[in-house]
């Protein structure tokens, strides 16, 4: 619906969050482990969508000199944790961040969007690594209403680990979602 100058959309009233919702804020959620190992052909096709010629991940002596033998760069870290859309004897469709699609179902938040989102970075992820992370729900806001609609915002944090339980890093999300006005 469009709406003309000085015309006031009828403002969405969001219900209260539940209180299975609100039990879920600082618990960890989701824990997902990788499909496939760290592969040195997904590093390559990474570097080169981006043209980026750092030799650490191109040439195997420097990877030696440098971390002691190849390693995948620290920034395709979720990468390894994106679920394919099909895989053999599945019989429900993995998600990636779990948890955003949860809420977005249990809030009943149609829309979504990451609004921000950072990393920090551990050890290093080596070819043959198998990871897992966890993800754990940290906030969901009040209703607001911004140019996209009514709705709330809610942060996750993604902690990964590799096969030692070596921490590899960390990722958090601000994710907004919303019904449109």
């Amino acid at each position: 619906m469009k709406r003309e100058k000085g015309e006031e959309m009828a403002e969405i009233e969001l219900p209260e969050l539940p209180g299975h919702v609100q039990d879920m804020i600082g618990k960890t959620l989701e824990e997902s482990f990788s499909q496939f190992p760290v592969e040195q052909s997904y590093v390559w096709t990474s570097c080169s969508s981006a043209e980026y010629g750092n030799p650490l991940y191109w040439e195997e002596d420097a990877a030696n000199e440098i971390t002691n033998g190849p390693t995948a760069p620290p920034t395709m870290i979720s990468v390894w944790l994106r679920p394919h859309h099909w895989i053999p004897g599945q019989t429900e469709q993995h998600l990636p961040l779990r948890v955003h699609f949860t809420l977005k179902k249990e809030l009943d938040l149609p829309e979504a969007i990451i609004t921000k989102n950072g990393v920090v970075f551990g050890e290093p992820v080596r070819l043959g690594d198998r990871l897992m992370n966890k993800q754990t729900l940290r906030s969901i806001s009040e209703p607001k209403t911004n140019k996209l609609g009514t709705g709330r915002y809610w942060v996750i944090d993604v902690d990964f680990y590799n096969q030692r339980g070596e921490w590899i890093g960390s990722e958090w999300y601000n994710c907004f979602g919303y019904r449109r006005k």
